[in-house]
């Protein structure tokens, strides 16, 4: 499993591994629970990455825990550094635009995305939005045009594993599944997925069935 790379190293690897393997998914996995070993949405995504690999041996793996390396809120310092052309940036810029660039060199390097929803509070995680703040960049990720804004990352699917208390997936208070949704395919991925646990306070059992369900009527290719 490949944990963190730099955003270069990150696409020549997809490179190397698609032309050994034409065949293969390459896979990013977005965890942000803060429960760790206890989370419910983590135990979704180990699953469904389980069903996604078996179906394709030869897929790889880019794991991000949001939880353990938290990306920093965007402010001044990086609008101006990401708006600097690369070749134009200072030594700091530079510093301060690395992990935006990473992060979007995963996503471009992955053909599926497996992306954990915990909800806190209706909506996502913190760590989760810190994330989708730093993706999101006009000219890389997304351009302007006459109709609005247009995606860049097309081609590329999503599954996200929303797991919750109480909050029903799709319920009036339910913010975190429309939002993810929503940034995802304004970002260009619009083929999206959901397994969702959603009244886990109330009936447990039930829940994760149902989730599991999910999981295995998933379509593993695009």
């Amino acid at each position: 499993m490949i944990v963190f790379m730099d955003a270069i190293a990150i696409l020549e690897e997809k490179s190397l591994h698609r032309r050994s393997n034409p065949m293969s998914q390459s896979i990013l996995r977005i965890d942000s629970s803060i429960k760790g070993g206890e989370s419910v949405s983590r135990k979704l995504t180990d699953e469904i990455i389980e069903r996604l690999t078996k179906a394709d041996a030869s897929a790889t793996v880019v794991a991000r825990d949001l939880s353990e390396i938290t990306p920093p809120m965007i402010n001044g310092a990086w609008l101006g550094s990401v708006f600097t052309p690369e070749a134009d940036r200072s030594t700091e810029q530079s510093a301060t635009a690395e992990l935006s660039d990473t992060l979007i060199a995963e996503i471009k390097a992955a053909d599926v995305l497996v992306i954990a929803l915990p909800v806190y509070n209706f909506a996502v995680p913190a760590q989760l939005k810190a994330w989708i703040d730093q993706i999101c960049r006009a000219g890389v990720t997304f351009n302007y045009s006459e109709d609005g804004p247009v995606g860049t990352m097309t081609g590329k699917r999503a599954i996200v594993a929303y797991a919750s208390n109480g909050t029903r997936f799709g319920s009036e208070i339910d913010f975190a599944s429309p939002y993810i949704k929503h940034m995802l395919g304004f970002i260009g991925i619009t083929d999206v997925q959901f397994v969702a646990s959603d009244h886990m306070a109330i009936d447990a059992e039930a829940s994760m069935k149902a989730a599991n369900d999910a999981i295995e009527g998933l379509k593993l290719t695009a």
